[in-house]
């Protein structure tokens, strides 16, 4: 793959994980203000379901793709030492993968009780 495709495809995945950021969240903001869970078993019930179980975690995926590529390209553009950078880009991935298999624990933990 080119260079440009390279940096073309990066472009598409952050706009189209920018939608639907921006959706999910929109969704989010309306049931908290229309239709929010009474209480913690609400709730539980509520994220538990199979549709906004999925859709949460394609949030949570969503948001850990346009962090990295957002930070990988600032980190790409302003960081110029290649050791340096290496050590950041590997530090803010295993952060990142970390934060996905937390959110995704979570999810599962609800789905299971």
């Amino acid at each position: 793959m080119s260079r440009k495709a390279s940096g073309l495809k990066a472009w598409a995945i952050q706009r189209l994980t920018a939608i639907y950021v921006g959706l999910f969240a929109l969704y989010l903001l309306l049931v908290l203000l229309f239709a929010a869970p009474a209480d913690y078993a609400d709730w539980k019930a509520w994220v538990g379901g199979p549709v906004v179980s999925v859709a949460m975690l394609l949030f949570v995926v969503s948001v850990l793709m346009h962090a990295w590529i957002g930070v990988r390209d600032v980190l790409i553009d302003y960081v110029h030492p290649i050791a340096i950078r290496a050590a950041l880009l590997g530090v803010i991935a295993l952060a990142l993968v970390a934060m996905g298999l937390w959110a995704a624990q979570a999810l599962i933990l609800v789905r299971l009780t």
